[in-house]
Order: structure tokens, then C-alpha cells, then sequence
């Protein structure tokens, strides 16, 4: 996962709000992504996510804050910044209903100047397993495939920015590990990808980070590289063992559950110092994170 920071960001949201007359939708929303992170949004529903998705790809304008995009403004850079933006905002994606998935393909990629427009379009159509139906009517499309053509559409032309809204929103379990597979290798391409989801136990797999929004507010942001480095120390004397462990520049957190501890950070080093300080180590074990589980407890109260 690269640093984030504004320099290195491929998207940046600075302070956005959105108000619709008196009524607040987003409030004060900061985040970014630099180039090749996965940042997932998760909310229930009412809590902006859609809004915030819909400002990001500049189809609203926040009332105050900014998005930007490679430095430049969305709302203001026009095509020039655009270009670099592949995106699904309501899906499924709207397409000409009469024309061929790959002709509407091609109508995009003329659109957008694409070079070698042709084979790319036949890479996408292989990635996402459309070639079967490619020259059928999008209008006999199930609604699985018209999800699966406008993810093709979102990175036909290689964009910099994914920004995708319930991607996997209709699809099968088949159809849904594949929207999975594109997203993992458009990150490892470099690709910075923000979607919403409420799959979350689903993209804690591959996610970065995960912003979760209640009120119109981001009450929380989960790094999950951290979030894997968990584990349960059962150990003697664990209250003089907390304190220990809450002095080590190290340890990213530690908290005492019962008789045992759950510390975040390298273990190796957590156990030596533990055992440094004359305390007996008697079992060491994983803390799987359950990011739907921590999910549920953040908006609990919301």
C-alpha cells in the first residue's frame, strides 16, 4: 500500500459538505487515495455514501470543500481531468439498450480517444467473461451482465481514478468473486479505486482502508494492514502486562478482554518484551479482525 498525502494522491476529498436547502447530507468529509489503494465506503443507507460517490465523479457539486483529482479540481478541470476518471455511479450502468455490449463499448472508446480501441475492447470483454453475449443486445442482457459492461466500460480507457457505487450489487457469487478479481488487479496496475459496499467481510480481503459514514458524517476510517496484526496474548498478571505493553512505541493499540489481551502490532517483538519483564507467555494466537463486526458496533449508536 502506497503513502497517502495530497502530493501522492491520486484523489484527494478535502472538507466536503453537501447541503440540499436546510438539510444537511455530508458533512465535513475528509479523505484520499494514492495510487494503487483500495478505499472502501460503508454506511447504512442514508448516511451519504451515494452523495458523496456522485461528487467525487463531479455529477454534484458539494456546497463547500473540493475534490481533487492527479491535483486538479473536478469541478473545474473539465475533460482534461475526467479523462482519468473510470466510474459506475447507479448501477447498472445505462447503455444503449438496442446496440451490441461491444458497440457500445466501441461508442465509448470513441468518445474518450482511444488508442487501439479494438483490442482493449476484446481484453474487457475477456476480463469480465462478456464475450459470449458481446454482440447480443444489451436489452436481452441479464442484469448480472449489464453490471459486469459497466465495470468493462469504468476501465476501457485505463483510467487512474475507479470510483464504482455497490459494484456487486445483483451479481451471483460467481459474479461477484470476478468484480473482486478486476478490482484487486486494477490496484496492483496502480489504479487508485474508492467504492462503496455493504459486503464489507467480502472486500476486507483486499481493501486498504475503510471509511464508515453515519449522519453525513466519516465517524471512522479502519487501516486494515493494521487491522491484520492482532493477536490474543493469555499471560500472567495481565493488568501489570496492559501497562507494559502500553508504554512500547510499537504496539498500535492493546486493550484487555477477560483474562487475555489483544495487542496490534509486530508479535514477535511484543512477546520478547513481555518475557523481557519477567511475565510467563502462555499462549499466543491470531485475533482475526471482523470488519463487519467492528462495522456494526461504530453505527450502533449513529
Amino acid at each position: 500500500m502506497s503513502e497517502t498525502g495530497e502530493a501522492a494522491a491520486h484523489l484527494v476529498v478535502e472538507n466536503v459538505s453537501k447541503r440540499y436547502g436546510r438539510k444537511p447530507v455530508l458533512e465535513g468529509v475528509s479523505f484520499s487515495l494514492a495510487p494503487g489503494e483500495v478505499y472502501a465506503l460503508a454506511g447504512p443507507n442514508g448516511s451519504g455514501k451515494t452523495t458523496l460517490i456522485r461528487m467525487v465523479t463531479g455529477l454534484a457539486f458539494p456546497t463547500s470543500g473540493r475534490v481533487l483529482m492527479l491535483g486538479e479540481n473536478i469541478h473545474e478541470g473539465g475533460f482534461a481531468v475526467r479523462r482519468h476518471l473510470g466510474a459506475v455511479v447507479e448501477a447498472p450502468a445505462a447503455f444503449y439498450p438496442y446496440l451490441t455490449g461491444r458497440a457500445n463499448l466501441e461508442r465509448l472508446a470513441w468518445l474518450s480517444g482511444l488508442a487501439g480501441a479494438a483490442e482493449r475492447i476484446r481484453d474487457v470483454l475477456f476480463a469480465l467473461e462478456l464475450v459470449a453475449v458481446a454482440d447480443q443486445p444489451v436489452a436481452g442482457y441479464s442484469l448480472g451482465q449489464r453490471q459486469r459492461l459497466g465495470l468493462a466500460a469504468a476501465i476501457l480507457a485505463r483510467p487512474k481514478v475507479l470510483v464504482l457505487d455497490e459494484p456487486t450489487s445483483g451479481l451471483d457469487p460467481d459474479g461477484i468473486q470476478k468484480v473482486h478479481e478486476i478490482l484487486r488487479e486494477q490496484a496492483a496496475s496502480g489504479v487508485s479505486v474508492l467504492l462503496s459496499t455493504h459486503h464489507l467481510r467480502e472486500v476486507s480481503a483486499y481493501t486498504d482502508r475503510v471509511g464508515i459514514l453515519g449522519g453525513g458524517r466519516l465517524i471512522d476510517e479502519v487501516v486494515m494492514e493494521g487491522a491484520s496484526e492482532r493477536h490474543r496474548l493469555r499471560v500472567s498478571e495481565p493488568d501489570r502486562a496492559l501497562a507494559v505493553l502500553q508504554t512500547l512505541p510499537f504496539v498500535d493499540g492493546v486493550e484487555r478482554k477477560g483474562e487475555v489481551l489483544v495487542a496490534r502490532g509486530p508479535v514477535d517483538a511484543i512477546v520478547k518484551a513481555l518475557v523481557d519483564d519477567g511475565h510467563r507467555v502462555y499462549e499466543v494466537t491470531a485475533d482475526y479482525f471482523d470488519l463487519y463486526e467492528y462495522y456494526r458496533e461504530r453505527i450502533k449508536h449513529v
